[in-house]
């Protein structure tokens, strides 16, 4: 089973690649680009379909950036995907010059976020997200399912500006249609309501929260979870609003370092609206993770389904 699918979830197979082969077919001025990666984030599938539209730059990053910014620049929409790890590492300062500085309307795809590989420290993207919301310009986005991943590609298209977002590949999980759910960029969605626990999650974290609550309910604790797929701009105003409903725990969840992060997002909130709270966080150490079969890392490093339920029960 894929790393990042719990049992008992649906799956579907490619959602990024299938949404943006359909998007293409109404918006010609998408090109897809990938850096020798296109078979490992999906955008093998618009190769397929646009061979004319599509640039394999091969193993180049920084100039597959470069080229990106370049493309945008004459009219067109680039969505430029590798691993996660390459682009904000390898790119960091080709997206900030090419891209970002310039305010070029470019698509960053990045594939393997967080502790979704167990190849170890040079792909494992564990730092992504505190690096790119510190770049100006920029917006992040961390989806949690095929669902949300199907309808952020066009809401990326049609804003103009630099954007980048982590994307699940392969068979990916399909949970947030089971609650009605619609991504809006920018915005934060009361996904369960609770009285006794405020989860804060994004990426596939999301789908893990709401299978500990569901879990959590059997023994009589009940759990609301605000999924927030945007980084950044972060949603300050409904998390606030939440967080101000007296009564609750609040727990941060994200598949990220915990320095940079979603969880230090939402604290500095909190902090300057003079907002006191109970505060946990759960996200991986501030360290290079080890390699490994993958269900035993994300056990070890406190993302599992299992161990979230864990270290919610031992605060409560």
């Amino acid at each position: 089973m894929p790393s990042n699918v719990d049992e008992g979830h649906r799956t579907v197979p490619t959602p990024f690649g299938k949404a943006l082969v359909q998007l293409a077919e109404q918006r010609p001025e998408i090109v897809g680009m990938s850096a020798d990666l296109a078979k490992y984030t999906d955008m093998h599938i618009f190769a397929q379909a646009f061979p004319d539209r599509f640039y394999q730059m091969g193993m180049a990053e920084q100039l597959m950036a470069t080229a990106a910014g370049g493309l945008a620049k004459e009219g067109f929409i680039p969505f430029a995907s590798t691993y996660a790890t390459f682009a904000a590492r390898r790119c960091y300062d080709f997206i900030s010059q090419g891209i970002a500085e310039q305010d070029a309307n470019v698509k960053i795809i990045g594939g393997l976020p967080g502790l979704t590989t167990g190849y170890g420290p040079s792909h494992q993207a564990t730092e992504d997200l505190a690096i790119f919301r510190a770049m100006p310009n920029l917006t992040v986005i961390d989806p949690c399912d095929a669902h949300e991943i199907e309808q952020l590609v066009p809401a990326i298209a049609d804003f103009n500006g630099p954007v980048y977002t982590r994307i699940l590949r392969g068979a990916v999980p399909m949970v947030l249609d089971e609650y009605n759910y619609r991504f809006e960029l920018g915005k934060a969605k009361m996904i369960r309501g609770g009285k006794d626990v405020l989860v804060i999650s994004t990426g596939f974290m999301t789908m893990r929260a709401l299978d500990a609550a569901k879990l959590l309910q059997k023994d009589s604790i009940d759990v609301a979870v605000l999924h927030v797929p945007t980084i950044k701009p972060l949603d300050e105003a409904t998390i606030l609003a939440e967080v101000n409903k007296s009564g609750r725990m609040v727990v941060v969840l994200e598949n990220h370092t915990k320095v940079g992060g979603l969880g230090e997002a939402v604290a500095y909130a909190l902090t300057c609206a003079g907002v006191s709270s109970k505060f946990h966080h759960i996200g991986l150490p501030d360290k290079f993770l080890d390699a490994g079969t993958l269900s035993v890392l994300q056990d070890r490093y406190g993302i599992s389904r299992n161990a979230i339920v864990s270290s919610l029960r031992s605060w409560l």
